[in-house]
């Protein structure tokens, strides 16, 4: 079938799922030229690329030994013997799973030609390493459909930890509808049923800017990225691609695929940023896992904390600050509730919460490395236009928002000398931080140009170094305990570009991995992923669904006190250089709150609840003793509310409680003699609570403050509709 045949079917299958009006004027009938010149070229590079395997098959002719998982050692032929027939040779069930392998530690395609001995792993979807494989296919699937649809102009297309996206340019004044997502859906459904496979070819620098000759935004990333005399490119049916892989054996290997969302994101580029499309979509290796998905994406949605905020007025957006949160009364509750277990934490832990400054002289940042590296994404200002011409001014004074807190912090350890009896020096800060964040990276609490950390530096001597990383993780691990969250560690070596003495980050990454060790919990090493200044302990934290984020961090930091010259008198009297510890446990506190909001879905623990207790009088006879009860729980710095709406029944009043996610309700029916004592039920017998437990309102207060409320019975489902208590007084602990 010629390229245009192909073409013609795909678009009109596409088409077809969707009515025609819903595509603009700016799709494309015919494939571009650009399109057709890449294909072919890539069709003589691959016949080349197979007549030079075929011929290093037969020069390099020799058996080489295979290491399987589990130990089992087999023979292969160089140049010849591929991880997928090896696979099959196991069994027909690993070579239908397998999605990729790992050859002596390094991704490997499945049709790839072993050539030495090597240990041989099989990856499958079950596996992050397989999922990172599987989704990043699945962006070549959707940026091949892009380019047939919509003659788009692809940038990226990575796979992220929840599925996949792609980005790519239509032009200036173009951009894509949510209307035509099902019609780009649809042909990548047609793609991976055609199980077009994945081809593999390395490619000279010329050869891959002959290739991607009409496409700038990948020609930057050959200036930017493609460091060695070749690359790897990947064709999968009309896509050619500049990517490292490696990827599945074909596209029909994925059994259900959907896409998302679509927004716009910014492509840096030396010139204007550019404003590109992007779509996300997600992947599985059958249909069924993918309603699965669906079904839990429904439960999802419903814990959206941007709902939950709504709902509950807890929290708003507005156009006129974008990227910036607006917190109600009780958002703000929940807010300093987390921030004051946090300080509670510091005063344990021996932290010294400071307060910096929100704005500096670029100069504090050129000094830091951040105006070098980080520029692009920080706020920066320019005084107005009398002040810049003040005598007192320097001419090219220019300020910057602070987008974190560390180099304000050095300044603070600098500002006189110190001596090693003040170390270990921890300083916390909840300083406001702002970040330029793209406007299409922008979503509810989950990332803001304008928020605040749980933010702290321990400045320590190199031998306090390993108890200060006990310190942090176990600081971490109470928290995470507290807020209900399992979580994983990851330590994260020097990469390629690190900074610094070889020797000091070999101590340094022995240290945090023997702490590590003594921790207790698992832990993965991520070889090359620390940053540039230090290596670091990653921490990722899974929700009520399962879903991981990345909050907490524990980075070592060797470059910011030799840039800062910080120096400490030892207790030999010579200055010696202290060592920088970064460390957050919630990390940013708006997205903490959101990831709390959606876990719990809205039922608050009774410490961070916005909806404590709510007193409902039976009658407008009992109203006043009421209101002395909500006085009596503010006064023991719990949130009381009273509903005394005459208008609606008590069972409508108890349901609006309920439907609110109050901990408690307290209903009274006469005036008891009982002042500071609230009663709830302990049993429940059809629409009769037979028995009564009661607990003080200083008990209550109590358990507000350990966060804990296993100790004050348990917890019921039903509303009251009556109550065999002498005192006529019931307190509904909600689920």
């Amino acid at each position: 079938m010629g390229l245009c045949q192909r073409w013609r079917r795909l678009r009109l299958a596409g088409l077809q799922a969707c009515a025609l009006q819903t595509v603009r004027e700016a799709a494309v009938s015919t494939p571009p030229h650009w399109l057709v010149e890449r294909l072919g070229l890539f069709e003589e590079l691959w016949a080349a690329h197979v007549k030079r395997l075929k011929s290093m098959a037969q020069k390099e002719h020799r058996t080489i030994k295979i290491t399987l998982p589990g130990g089992q050692k087999v023979e292969a032929v160089a140049w010849n013997t591929t991880p997928y027939q090896l696979a099959k040779q196991i069994s027909s069930t690993l070579a239908d799973t397998a999605v990729a392998a790992q050859v002596n530690g390094e991704p490997y395609d499945l049709e790839r030609p072993l050539e030495t001995d090597s240990d041989l792993r099989f990856l499958t979807f079950d596996s992050t390493e397989g999922k990172a494989v599987f989704w990043h296919s699945s962006t070549h699937v959707l940026g091949a459909a892009a380019e047939q649809l919509l003659g788009a102009v692809l940038c990226r297309g990575p796979s992220t930890e929840c599925g996949f996206y792609h980005d790519f340019f239509l032009g200036k004044e173009r951009t894509l509808r949510g209307s035509e997502l099902p019609v780009l859906e649809r042909i990548c459904q047609e793609l991976t049923a055609a199980a077009q496979p994945f081809r593999r070819l390395e490619a000279s620098q010329d050869q891959l800017r002959q290739l991607f000759k009409d496409n700038p935004f990948k020609l930057r990333l050959i200036e930017e990225k493609v460091t060695g005399p070749t690359a790897t490119v990947y064709g999968c049916g009309m896509l050619v691609d500049l990517c490292r892989g490696p990827h599945l054996r074909h596209t029909g290997q994925i059994g259900g695929l959907k896409l998302l969302t679509n927004s716009s994101s910014v492509w840096r580029s030396p010139g204007a940023p550019e404003t590109v499309q992007r779509v996300s979509g997600i992947s599985f290796p059958t249909a069924d896992e993918l309603k699965a998905w669906e079904e839990w994406r429904e439960e999802a949605e419903l814990r959206d904390h941007r709902r939950i905020g709504k709902e509950q007025e807890l929290f708003f957006f507005h156009e006129l600050s974008p990227g910036s949160c607006f917190f109600l009364p009780r958002g703000t509750r929940v807010y300093n509730a987390l921030v004051t277990f946090i300080r509670a934490e510091y005063t344990r832990r021996g932290f010294s919460e400071v307060k910096t400054p929100t704005l500096f002289s670029t100069k504090l940042w050129e000094v830091s490395g951040h105006w070098e590296h980080y520029q692009e994404d920080m706020f920066a200002l320019q005084p107005p236009g009398p002040q810049r011409d003040h005598p007192t001014s320097h001419p090219t004074d220019t300020l910057a928002l602070k987008p974190m807190n560390c180099p304000a912090h050095c300044l603070m350890f600098a500002h006189r000398p110190r001596s090693w009896r003040e170390l270990p020096l921890r300083l916390a800060d909840f300083g406001v931080l702002h970040r330029a964040e793209a406007s299409g990276s922008l979503g509810g609490l989950t990332r803001l140009r304008c928020f605040q950390q749980d933010d702290a530096h321990i400045f320590c001597a190199p031998d306090q170094l390993e108890a200060e990383i006990r310190g942090c993780l176990d600081f971490l691990r109470s928290v995470y305990a507290v807020l209900g969250f399992s979580f994983r560690l990851a330590l994260s070596t020097r990469p390629s570009g690190f900074l610094g003495e070889p020797c000091l980050w070999d101590q340094a990454e022995q240290v945090l991995q023997r702490a590590l060790e003594e921790f207790g919990e698992p832990w993965d090493l991520n070889p090359g992923d620390g940053a540039f200044y230090g290596p670091k302990i990653d921490v990722r934290l899974h929700d009520a669904l399962g879903r991981p984020h990345q909050c907490g961090t524990i980075q070592l930091d060797f470059q910011l006190p030799l840039r800062f010259d910080l120096q400490y008198k030892g207790q030999a009297g010579a200055l010696e250089r202290p060592v920088l510890i970064h460390r957050a446990v919630l990390g940013s506190v708006e997205r903490m709150l959101g990831v709390l909001a959606e876990s719990c879905g809205g039922k608050w623990p009774l410490w961070l609840s916005p909806f404590q207790v709510v007193v409902i009088p039976v009658g407008p006879e009992q109203e006043a003793y009421a209101r002395e009860a909500q006085q009596s729980l503010r006064a023991a710095g719990l949130v009381g509310d009273l509903d005394a709406d005459s208008t609606l029944t008590l069972s409508r009043r108890v349901r609006r409680a309920q439907l609110a996610n109050y901990n408690f309700q307290f209903g009274e029916d006469r005036v008891p003699r009982l002042s500071s004592t609230l009663f709830f039920p302990v049993e429940y017998s059809g629409h009769l609570h037979v028995w009564v437990h009661w607990v003080s309102v200083p008990e209550l207060g109590r358990s507000q403050d350990s966060g804990r409320l296993s100790h004050l019975g348990p917890r019921f489902l039903h509303p009251l509709t009556a109550t065999s208590d002498p005192q006529n007084c019931f307190l509904l602990p909600l689920p």
